[in-house]
């Protein structure tokens, strides 16, 4: 124990000290002779332990088998044993990379950081390198400056907890976005610094759904199974409301009244109505009056409203821009009594910084006792991670013109926004010239959610096969091509389609094999099962 400089000490302490008297040695071994005698001798030591007892799945919490997250399913664990068959060469693949298009994880794909916040985030590990002679040939001026102001704001720095709701300085940068971006004020106290959207999304339903199966959460379908998936370990009705996919998935509130009065009728009751906008699976950007008819509904009904907004920098149609759920709500003539919680991330937009895990979630018109319920449930779990919370404030607060960084910065942020929409329409383009593929272009988010009419043979093969026939479809395409798609059934869909969705983050100069490939493998299985 002590490691190198324990050895270290030992070779120079001198030769007098390093002797150990014969008592001194003596003592441990008579101790460990007495201890032998009196627990029966050695043979009494070297007894083996009884035999323990192993958790059976029929043992664990139930809750958890029924939970599916189809984004990390089946389709990802074949591809994963895929890539170590190739890594030890003993795949037999025709293909020479496996293309992973299930989940939105930019930077795992090729994209590249956004260098002023990777440049403030080193600093902040490393402080000592503001001391270092050249360090300003290293870091732009406005980085270091940066990094200064949140070390002079957290003195205790990045390894040491924060505050339970986040660290303060971050928390005042994401009002100050908030109320730049609405044109209204925002207070860091109703602020929550969080490890991604998720753990906030896992906060709120956590404070809000009652337990014992009897309350409701109406959620969207497609929806991002992290919802689904959360209620089934809460042991909450899952109460979907389906898109309509002929009008560019949009959200029909009669849908919402029909859905929350069959769940009234059951003895269910509906806790809070969840939104995706832009949407995740489908790709859809929600017109102002919709959301205008969500906050109503919300609050005819007593209903928080939980706005997962993550995807508000991924805009591709400009004839429907981000509105976010507080602006309209703000803006409204008489202001409806909600309660609201808007979600977002540093894992999506621009900067894909999935790993890092940083986001936050901000409340609104929530009652001051149920406000210091959530900050206690919160507390729990101490603080999110203090770099998610730094690329958070990073996300919010980016370089402004006039900024030794900002003509960089804006030209990184440009360029990626640029060509995902290319990629996107590359992508959705060559979907829709496939026999019986359609799919809407996507408004915005970084996924298309096409929809497959497959032949009688395919689906009546899937069955034979054990498999949902979406499912049975993404896994023949991955054999074949390398792609990793997420079937549509993990999502949700209306009885009787099949989809499955994929990104359309693979590098540009890749999405044309990407194409190609599907194109390929789409025609030889509708020609196999015709």
């Amino acid at each position: 124990p002590g490691g190198a400089g324990f050895e270290m000490r030992q070779v120079l302490r001198p030769a007098a000290q390093t002797a150990r008297p014969v008592a001194q040695t003596a003592r441990p071994l008579a101790l460990r002779r007495r201890l032998s005698t009196l627990h029966g001798g050695a043979d009494a030591l070297r007894k083996p332990y009884p035999p323990s007892h192993v958790l059976t799945l029929g043992e664990i919490n139930p809750n958890v088998l029924s939970a599916q997250y189809a984004v990390r399913g089946e389709l990802v664990q074949r591809a994963a044993a895929i890539k170590e068959e190739m890594a030890a060469g003993s795949a037999n693949v025709p293909f020479k990379k496996v293309l992973e298009c299930n989940i939105g994880n930019p930077q795992a794909v090729g994209q590249s950081p956004i260098g002023f916040n990777r440049q403030v985030l080193s600093l902040m590990v490393c402080p000592a390198l503001l001391d270092q002679p050249g360090v300003d040939a290293l870091f732009a001026p406005d980085a270091i400056a940066r990094a200064k102001e949140y070390l002079a704001a957290i003195p205790s720095g990045v390894g040491a907890y924060s505050d339970s709701q986040g660290f303060r300085i971050v928390r005042e940068q994401v009002a100050d976005f908030i109320s730049s971006r609405d044109g209204l004020p925002a207070s860091p106290e109703d602020i929550f610094l969080t490890d991604g959207a998720s753990k906030g999304v896992g906060f709120l339903l956590s404070l809000i759904l009652r337990g014992g199966g009897s309350d409701g959460l109406l959620v969207p379908i497609p929806q991002y199974p992290l919802y689904s998936a959360t209620l089934a370990l809460q042991e909450t009705h899952m109460l979907g409301y389906e898109l309509d996919e002929a009008a560019g998935w949009s959200l029909p509130i009669s849908l919402l009244e029909a859905e929350l009065e069959d769940a009234q009728a059951k003895g269910v009751a509906t806790r809070a109505l969840v939104v995706i906008n832009p949407g995740n699976p489908t790709g859809n950007s929600l017109p102002y009056d919709n959301m205008v008819e969500c906050i109503d509904f919300c609050a005819k009904h007593g209903l928080v409203l939980m706005a997962d907004e993550v995807y508000q920098e991924n805009i591709w149609d400009g004839g429907r821009p981000f509105h976010s759920f507080k602006k309209v709500l703000m803006e409204m003539s008489p202001r409806p009594n909600l309660q609201l919680v808007s979600f977002h991330s540093t894992s999506k937009g621009f900067l894909g910084e999935c790993g890092l895990r940083g986001g936050y979630f901000e409340i609104v018109g929530f009652d001051p006792e149920v406000k210091a319920q959530l900050l206690k449930l919160i507390s729990i779990g101490l603080c999110s991670n203090t770099l998610g919370q730094i690329a958070t404030g990073l996300m919010v607060q980016p370089p402004r013109p006039g900024d030794a960084s900002y003509e960089i910065y804006s030209g990184e942020r440009d360029a990626i926004l640029a060509s995902m929409k290319r990629r996107a329409t590359m992508l959705v383009d060559g979907l829709n010239a496939l026999e019986g593929v359609t799919c809407n272009q996507p408004q915005g988010a970084m996924y298309a959610f096409p929809s497959i009419t497959l032949p009688p043979k395919a689906i009546a093969a899937a069955k034979d096969a054990g498999k949902v026939p979406d499912t049975f479809y993404a896994l023949a395409l991955l054999e074949a091509t390398g792609i990793v798609v997420v079937p549509g059934s993990g999502f949700g869909q209306k009885e009787g389609t099949w989809h499955f969705r994929t990104t359309f983050l693979p590098p540009e100069s890749e999405m044309t094999d990407v194409v190609d490939r599907m194109t390929a493998f789409h025609a030889d299985f509708m020609g196999k099962y015709a």
